[in-house]
């Protein structure tokens, strides 16, 4: 039976509203209604433009021929090193400086991890560093900016549009930027140069938005009322029942199934002489899917909030033994529907988690909780490392049909969940 929690606790005055003045932004120019109601798109084009420079990593390993499969993999998965610490440094950090300043450094880091690699000349210990930078540049950025995308969205008619705008920000960026990467290292000369030179580029464009967005009015004193007092508890969330059953076994199928589908599946397809675009738009097609699946995910949660949880590792199961037909058959189509079929489960387990969080996490404590999901999530980045050191000791096939059966028992645990409705 799942138990659905008021919006306010009985007999409880109304929160303070955490949206956004719209009087002056942070630097005390004065803002209109309108461009208040769009503030959020600042944040969410430094989260786009952070997980452009993250991911378009994908397609680059194509240029750096030099490194062996594992090496290869091991680089793209490393910026979780950077990333994992950073989510939650940055989320405390970001609770008492501003959500402005953490973006502004997270950029800067950004731009940086992509001018390390772009002078590493391809050594493996630079281009290791490079990568780390980014993740922590990513640490610093997704936990703080997603916060600061819902505060300035609470506004919205929609319910969830924070979380639905967070994961279309983060999950455009991680798709476009391996698609013009591949793009780039297909066609153009000295791929690598070209490729670092856009990204540092874009930082440079996005930085005077993120200057002038407004900060929200965050309450940074005194309890958060919409919720009994037991829930008020710092880190109550996480022993939540919903939070255990749902969210702790699901989130790390979420980058668990994209970077199967984008990084480990294209390994074992003969791509030709188009492999660096190739990969890219796997991995556009992989985070597409998983950006046009969240509104089937919203609507879900409103009949039931552990089904969207249910469909998701359901998903992942699907794609999973996909990806052993594809290792089996070698077969670009069949490839091309487990990518569709795990961007599916990435895009559904990540804004239905999200939103969970977001509605078990006090106020107060939001930047925090959305990085510990992060965090959780960013553990499947080790699965096509795993992937690819299985299958030098066993055929792929059954290293993915392992894979689903893992995903069967995450799927088999969201049954103990009785989340709150999800907003």
């Amino acid at each position: 039976m799942l138990v659905h929690a008021p919006t306010h606790a009985p007999d409880a005055p109304a929160p303070p509203s955490t949206a956004p003045s719209p009087a002056r932004s942070g630097g005390g120019t004065r803002v209109t209604p309108g461009a208040a109601r769009l503030a959020w798109a600042r944040p969410a084009a430094a989260v786009f433009v952070v997980g452009w420079g993250a991911n378009m990593f994908a397609s680059l390993l194509h240029a750096y021929t030099h490194l062996s499969g594992t090496r290869a993999d091991g680089l793209f998965g490393a910026y979780a090193l950077g990333l994992v610490p950073a989510l939650l440094v940055a989320a405390r950090v970001s609770d008492r400086i501003g959500r402005r300043r953490s973006l502004l450094a997270a950029l800067l880091l950004s731009a940086l991890g992509s001018a390390v690699l772009w002078l590493s000349d391809g050594t493996f210990a630079t281009v290791l560093t490079g990568r780390i930078l980014v993740g922590i540049s990513a640490g610093a950025a997704f936990g703080p900016g997603t916060a600061w995308i819902k505060e300035l969205s609470d506004t919205a008619r929609t319910p969830g549009s924070g979380a639905r705008r967070a994961t279309v920000a983060l999950t455009a960026g991680f798709a476009v930027g391996p698609l013009l990467s591949g793009a780039l290292v297909q066609w153009l000369p000295a791929p690598r140069t070209t490729s670092y030179l856009v990204h540092i580029a874009l930082v440079a464009l996005v930085l005077p938005l993120v200057l002038r967005a407004p900060e929200a009015a965050r309450r940074r004193h005194g309890p958060d009322t919409r919720r009994p007092a037991a829930d008020r508890r710092p880190g109550a969330h996480l022993t939540d029942r919903a939070f255990l059953a749902a969210v702790l076994p699901t989130a790390p199928w979420i980058f668990g199934a994209a970077t199967v589908s984008f990084t480990a599946l294209p390994a074992v397809v003969s791509l030709g002489d188009f492999g660096p675009v190739a990969s890219g738009a796997v991995a556009a097609l992989t985070l597409g899917t998983g950006i046009a699946v969240q509104p089937w995910a919203g609507r879900l949660a409103r009949r039931s909030p552990a089904a969207p949880f249910r469909t998701g590792m359901t998903a992942a199961i699907a794609g999973m033994l996909l990806a052993a037909l594809t290792a089996g058959t070698g077969s670009p189509a069949v490839l091309g529907a487990a990518a569709v079929v795990l961007g599916s489960a990435y895009g559904i387990l990540l804004v239905s988690g999200l939103r969970l969080v977001e509605t078990l996490a006090p106020a107060q404590h939001a930047a925090t909780a959305i990085a510990v999901f992060y965090s959780l999530a960013y553990a499947g980045f080790a699965f096509p490392v795993l992937v690819q050191a299985l299958s030098s000791l066993w055929d792929a096939v059954p290293v993915f049909a392992a894979g689903a059966g893992l995903a069967a028992v995450a799927l088999a645990l969201t049954f103990l969940a009785r989340p709150r409705t999800v907003r």
